[in-house]
């Protein structure tokens, strides 16, 4: 990719202040409105006194070229694999090379899920994607009293080194990219993965795939936190300057706000708050020392694909335009693969219902629509039984052919951003930019994401955007077919995968074996070397590889670590 040529700054900085445009009919949409929308009107009203995207903004009846009066085509939507990307990162998209089919997978013990991981690439999923359970998610091994009735339930069960090792066995690591859903532990887990890959002979400089790895999300969202915010920070600006140097085509961060949107959030703040949080990443890399080009193309993002498909279209693409301008202008980057919003996109989870649950097959593939017309780089497709329990291999093969089917029978994929143009979503692009640019100013106001979390901004934010979705709903503002409108008394039984307590006990079982053979003292070095580091400045990386190649377990290294930075409750806010 050819060098962009920079622009002046005090461009983003007009852009960032910029007003929605004002909108003025042309004598020939006032005409139309006269002589033909209002004799329409007359004879058959509208449905409803107002329209909005799901997330709640108004939508016009019609979109003009009156609604792109400043639209500049080189700096609104440019060509595309060029510079802001608003068409996408790569100039063919689709016609070169499809997205990765990654669908999520994780449960019971890790024979089991290994087994569902093999079965999913002989189905042609072109990329792994592994879920953790509860008490892993948590830093607590199997037989922790708090993982009781959790084990294996939400996702796989890995408690050391040697669940690792099982979980990955026969998987071709070199050649096919892993994405791991693990974050307060995932300095833990991505050495694990590491290390079994050093022991499969796979070279580091050649495996590449993506942790998660986002703690910010985790304090806004999903509240599956370990330790404080600043001692959490660390961990993972040691995880992106250790993976910058030693594994360089791995993505040590997917920023996510995937689990922002679920908590209820509208398109709007999952897309700043996620882009916020990418910013604040930036910022605290830099200030351990990397420049931005160091580490920068190796960022990941992470968004949900909703419902309303014009909205989440227009997200993606003014996530593109955003990052790149933030990348160039706040940041100084250079390399123009330190500009790339890269993303991958996960259907809807909590748009799934468990009422007529066989609608979910329809909801999930206008969704994924949504992220392939959007220019996703990977996706995950829900499964229709997600309402109910983990899916089962039917259910998951279904969802895997949804996206077979999109990218080589419906045509979307021919051309590179067929929807470009359009005055609805180019206007709806814009909008949605300057509403994401709007929250910057006020995070940034505050002194950042941190400060911003510990005040509970974005939190509040997402609690009053979730109750007035649920008011909507009841309203019948908003319809969900067979929730409030549609219903139907048929109750169609599906198949359900249930994960029994039988699990847990073979992981305590394999544990205490684990624990009775490895070398006791050698454990205990590292543990201590790593609560020493821990107390220093130093890089937790090498310090927590070597307490993995002791089979150290997961809940001892997170039990040293909690001695040193202590745990994190969240306060009370008003």
């Amino acid at each position: 990719m050819s060098k962009q040529p920079k622009t002046d700054v005090q461009e983003f900085e007009k852009l960032d202040q910029a007003s929605t445009p004002q909108r003025t009919p042309s004598a020939a949409e006032r005409h139309w409105e006269k002589r033909t929308l209002e004799p329409a009107l007359k004879k058959s009203p509208e449905r409803a006194k107002s329209f909005t995207t799901l997330s709640g903004v108004p939508i016009q009846g019609l979109y003009t070229p009156a609604d792109l009066t400043d639209f500049n085509y080189q700096r609104d939507l440019a060509d595309p694999g060029e510079y802001p990307y608003s068409r996408g990162i790569h100039g063919t998209m689709y016609r070169g090379r499809l997205w990765t089919m990654r669908q999520f997978s994780g449960f019971a013990a890790p024979e089991d899920t290994n087994r569902r991981l093999h079965y999913l690439l002989e189905q042609g999923q072109t990329g792994l994607s592994i879920a953790f359970d509860l008490p892993t998610l948590m830093g607590y091994d199997a037989d922790h009293p708090l993982a009781e009735g959790e084990v294996g339930k939400c996702g796989v069960a890995v408690s050391s080194l040697a669940d690792m090792e099982t979980l990955l066995e026969g998987l071709p690591l070199e050649q096919v990219t892993t994405s791991m859903t693990i974050n307060s532990p995932a300095a833990m887990i991505w050495a694990m993965y590491l290390v079994v890959a050093e022991k499969m002979g796979a070279d580091w400089k050649k495996i590449s795939g993506t942790t998660q790895n986002d703690i910010l999300k985790e304090y806004i969202a999903q509240k599956e936190y370990i330790f404080p915010p600043a001692p959490s920070m660390r961990l993972v600006v040691d995880s992106i300057v250790f993976g910058a140097r030693e594994v360089p085509r791995w993505n040590p961060i997917s920023i996510s706000g995937y689990h922002i949107r679920e908590a209820g959030s509208t398109a709007v703040q999952e897309l700043a708050f996620t882009l916020r949080d990418g910013i604040e990443y930036v910022e605290w890399v830099k200030r351990a020392g990397m420049r931005v080009d160091e580490f920068a193309p190796r960022l990941s993002f992470f968004f949900n694909a909703h419902n309303d498909l014009f909205e989440e279209i227009a997200k993606y693409r003014a996530a593109r335009k955003v990052w790149a301008r933030v990348m160039r202008e706040r940041f100084g980057a250079e390399n123009p693969r330190s500009w790339i919003c890269r993303f991958h996109t996960q259907t809807a989870g909590c748009s799934l219902t468990a009422q007529q649950p066989y609608n979910n097959v329809v909801r999930t593939t206008l969704q994924a629509l949504a992220a392939v017309l959007g220019g996703t780089q990977s996706l995950h497709t829900n499964s229709l039984d997600e309402a109910w329990a983990l899916p089962t291999e039917q259910a998951v093969t279904l969802a895997l052919r949804t996206q077979q089917v999109i990218a080589h029978e419906s045509g979307v994929t021919n051309t590179v951003d067929p929807l470009a143009g359009s005055y609805f979503l180019e206007r709806l692009t814009r909008d949605t930019e300057l509403a994401c640019l709007d929250y910057f100013d006020k995070i940034d106001s505050m002194g950042g994401m941190v400060a911003a979390i510990e005040k509970g901004y974005p939190q509040k934010e997402i609690h009053e955007a979730a109750y007035a979705y649920q008011q909507a709903i009841e309203r019948r503002e908003k319809i969900i077919v067979g929730v409030n409108d549609f219903v139907s008394d048929e109750k169609r039984p599906i198949e359900l995968l249930v994960i029994d307590e039988s699990v847990a006990r073979r992981q305590r079982q394999k544990l205490a074996q684990l624990r009775s053979r490895r070398d006791a003292r050698r454990v205990q070095s590292t543990l201590e070397a790593l609560g020493s580091a821990a107390s220093s400045d130093r890089n937790l990386m090498p310090f927590i590889l070597e307490c993995v190649r002791a089979y150290a377990t997961l809940g001892e290294m997170c039990d040293i670590l909690r001695r040193v930075f202590g745990t994190y409750e969240e306060p009370a806010f008003r």
